[in-house]
C-alpha cells in the first residue's frame, strides 16, 4: 500500500494500524512524493489525503490516472459535501472516506477495493481482529477487555467504547462533537459535561494501573490518546 498524508501524527497512526492489519505500508508526506513513489514501485492500493499542501490528493489522483495507473485509489478527507465527493470520484478515485473515520470502515473499504481489483482478500467475518495496542495499553475489542502492562482494568461499556475510540485514533485530536456522535449517537451541546465526566472516570482507572497521561486534553478541540 502507498499512503500519503501530510499530517505526521495521522500518517504514523495509520501506518501502524494498517501494518498490524497485515498491509505492507509505504508512507509519504506529500503529493510530490506520492507521485514519485508510485512511478518507482508497484502497489496494490493507494490511499491519499485530499488536503495536502502543494500537490493535493485530487491532483495526485489525476496525474496517476493520466499516467495510466489503474491501481485502486481511496481518498481521505474532512470535506464531506456532495460536490467534494463528486470531485474526488471525477479525479479518478475509486472510493472516498470522510474524516474522522473508524479503522474498521477503512479496512472494509480497502478489502472491497482489492476484491474489485481481483486480488485475494481474507474474509472479514472469519478474521480474528488484532488487539489495539498503544504502547503498554492493550484492548481486546471482541472480549471487551482492557489492560495496561498486563494489569487488567474493569471498564463499563461506555468507558471501554470511549477508550477504544481514542486508542484507534491514537495521536489524532478528536473533537468533542465527533466523540459525542460516535459514543452516544448525538451531541449533547456545548454546555454538556457528560464527556468530561467519562474522561475523568477513565483517567482514574488508567492511573490505578500505572497508566498516567494517556488521555490528553487538546484545548479548543477535544481529546487525544497520546502515542508512546
Amino acid at each position: 500500500m502507498l499512503l500519503a498524508d501530510d499530517d505526521r501524527a495521522i500518517r504514523d497512526a495509520l501506518r501502524r494500524a494498517l501494518t498490524l492489519s497485515g498491509y505492507a505500508v509505504t508512507a509519504v508526506a506529500d503529493g510530490v512524493q506520492a507521485i514519485a513513489m508510485a512511478g518507482k514501485e508497484s502497489f496494490d492500493v493507494i490511499v491519499l489525503d485530499v488536503m495536502m499542501p502543494g500537490v493535493d490528493g485530487l491532483a495526485v489522483c489525476k496525474v496517476l490516472r493520466a499516467q495510466g495507473t489503474s491501481t485502486p485509489i481511496l481518498l481521505l478527507t474532512a470535506r464531506v459535501q456532495t460536490p467534494d465527493r463528486v470531485a474526488g470520484l471525477d479525479a479518478g478515485a475509486d472510493d472516498y472516506l470522510a474524516k474522522p473515520f473508524d479503522l474498521d470502515e477503512l479496512l472494509a473499504r480497502l478489502r472491497a477495493l482489492l476484491r474489485r481489483a481481483g486480488m485475494p482478500v481474507a474474509d472479514s467475518v472469519d478474521a480474528v481482529p488484532e488487539p489495539i495496542q498503544v504502547g503498554a495499553l492493550r484492548l481486546d475489542v471482541p472480549g471487551r477487555r482492557a489492560s495496561y502492562d498486563g494489569r487488567e482494568m474493569y471498564l463499563t461499556k461506555t468507558e471501554f467504547a470511549l477508550l477504544e475510540l481514542l486508542a484507534r485514533h491514537a495521536g489524532v485530536a478528536l473533537e468533542h462533537a465527533t466523540i459525542y456522535d460516535r459514543i452516544w449517537g448525538y451531541d449533547f451541546g456545548p454546555e454538556s459535561k457528560n464527556l468530561a465526566v467519562y474522561v475523568s472516570y477513565l483517567r482514574r482507572k488508567l492511573a490505578a494501573v500505572g497508566a498516567r497521561d494517556i488521555i490528553k486534553t487538546v484545548r479548543g478541540v477535544g481529546y487525544m490518546a497520546e502515542l508512546p
